[in-house]
């Protein structure tokens, strides 16, 4: 059992005190309190786990996702459409995924695992040709004592190759040691343990009939053809969902003693909506936006929840792959130059027609967007007058227009009335 027992204390710097619970763990997930075993795979089983990785990796998938250039100045900021990655992260990473399937299974890597890694698969100059995602569980980081990163991926047929840090993207969720993200399943799987007890506990209930449950005794002894009837008619009428609730009508002095606790009487629903909450905690997302808040919102109730939704759960991610791109997919020339990845947050609202409108005609009459930019936003064609393409400056900010200036040498006369000098 070395091997089995270093394999333990690698993966979970401590020993184990059964070997059963030694293979359980390090080959099918740690035991939690509520006697579940969690894992990515029964982890993602928990409706409100995956329910959250959903709503953050569509969050994520959802937005455009841009590669800008900066001007040496600072004035003007233009998509690099001439670069490789423009296309490559905005469009199609690899032959097999789009970028929408791509950033979500980044989400999803992160949330739950902490980490992910994507092979940078460069070609002529160090070109990035396309990115080609592994499985969180396929690949053990190792740190030299010169804090030198090396990657090691084990392939579908147990192959072992090693990677040095340039040619994998490794996207960190919280750390604790700055080289590898924190592991959500494994600190928050007694949560998700208990969530998927209750689980079962309710499914067990409505399978065996939440009511009745217990023991029916009768005087004297039944042969084996009494019982096996008996059996048989307390099965067919009184067993599953459909028939719970039911009345039991009993002959010959039979007495029935309830045994198990109702759902009502466990509390069921209550423990669930709780470890709805406590799942939500560790994601950080607001449990109204995976529909666990049964209360009914008002309009400018939901609002509130989405702007938080938005600044804090999606800003802190948006900004996390913002720099994570910029520092190990851009070179130090590239970042010099001015070039940058940019979410584009207003890419939530598309579904929202009202709220688009009201934006973009701030923007445009509050004098930060011409005409003709809010209909690029729209997908519009500009409008061909110049106009369309000035900036709409408010009056209360610029002031009045102020009188034309007489230059020297004007003989005009602004006031009606001749100066003697006319020649008159």
């Amino acid at each position: 059992m070395g091997l089995l027992t270093d394999a333990w204390q690698r993966a979970f710097g401590r020993k184990s005190g059964s070997t059963i619970d030694l293979i359980r763990e390090v080959f099918g997930g740690r035991i939690t309190g509520s006697g579940k075993a969690v894992t990515v795979k029964t982890a993602l089983e928990v409706a409100t786990v995956f329910a959250v990785c959903r709503v953050i990796g569509e969050g994520i998938a959802q937005v455009p996702l841009k590669l800008m250039k900066e001007s040496p100045d600072g004035k003007s900021r233009l998509p690099a459409k001439d670069h490789p990655l423009y296309y490559l992260m905005g469009q199609r990473p690899n032959d097999f995924m789009t970028s929408f399937e791509y950033r979500e299974l980044i989400a999803f890597h992160a949330v739950l695992c902490g980490n992910h890694y994507s092979f940078i698969n460069r070609g002529p100059r160090g070109r990035i040709l396309e990115l080609i995602p592994f499985a969180p569980g396929s690949v053990t980081v190792k740190r030299a004592n010169d804090w030198t990163l090396t990657y090691e991926v084990r392939g579908d047929d147990g192959s072992i190759q090693v990677f040095p840090a340039e040619a994998i993207w490794h996207v960190k969720g919280p750390t604790w040691n700055g080289w590898q993200g924190l592991e959500a399943v494994q600190l928050a799987r007694e949560a998700m343990g208990l969530s998927m007890a209750l689980e079962s506990a309710v499914a067990s209930l409505h399978k065996n009939g939440v009511s009745p449950s217990g023991v029916y005794s009768v005087d004297g002894t039944l042969n084996d053809d009494q019982y096996a009837k008996l059996k048989k008619w307390i099965d067919e009428a009184m067993a599953g969902s459909t028939k719970s609730g039911g009345a039991m009508l009993v002959d010959r002095s039979a007495t029935w003693t309830q045994l198990a606790m109702k759902s009502t009487d466990a509390q069921s629903l209550e423990n669930r909506k709780f470890q709805i909450g406590e799942i939500c905690r560790f994601a950080r997302v607001n449990p109204i936006m995976v529909y666990g808040d049964d209360k009914l919102a008002t309009y400018a109730g939901s609002s509130a929840n989405f702007l938080s939704h938005m600044v804090h759960t999606m800003s802190p991610w948006y900004q996390r792959l913002e720099q994570s791109m910029d520092a190990y997919l851009l070179t130090d020339a590239e970042r010099r130059s001015g070039l940058y990845f940019n979410f584009v947050e207003e890419g939530m609202l598309r579904a929202s027609a009202t709220e688009t409108k009201d934006i973009l005609l701030g923007y445009v009459n509050g004098g930060l967007m011409t005409p003709n930019e809010g209909r690029a936003k729209l997908d519009l064609n500009p409008i061909e007058d110049d106009e369309s393409d000035e900036l709409r400056i408010p009056a209360n900010i610029v002031g009045d227009v102020p009188e034309p200036v007489e230059e020297p040498g004007d003989t005009t006369d602004t006031n009606g009335g001749g100066d003697g000098n006319t020649g008159e």
